[in-house]
């Protein structure tokens, strides 16, 4: 198992309660995929730097996620069609770091 970082955008609208069911649609995809999730982070709304779809601002949720490296592209590819997702980035954490 490797560590990993997923950083989810959703629309700046988004209510609570879409943000709390994408949430769990996360962890249990993850899960799918024989992966953990570790404690997850709202990191709230923030504005955008550029217009993505019409938003202007973008509620973020960070999820450290540990999972096997092959079930990595399933994953993304799920995100990607993900209709509540705006932007996602997922990335490997560096073995070194703590």
């Amino acid at each position: 198992m490797q560590k990993y970082e997923l950083t989810v955008v959703l629309d700046g609208k988004v209510t609570p309660a879409k943000k709390k069911s994408v949430r769990g649609d996360i962890e249990k995809l993850v899960s799918t995929f024989k992966g953990k999730v570790g404690t997850v982070e709202d990191w709230g709304e923030k504005p955008l730097a550029y217009k993505i779809e019409k938003s202007e601002s973008g509620n973020f949720l960070f999820f450290p996620l540990e999972l096997d490296p092959q079930e990595v592209k399933g994953l993304s590819t799920k995100l990607n069609i993900e209709e509540n997702i705006v932007r996602f980035l997922l990335i490997r954490k560096d073995p070194s770091s703590h």
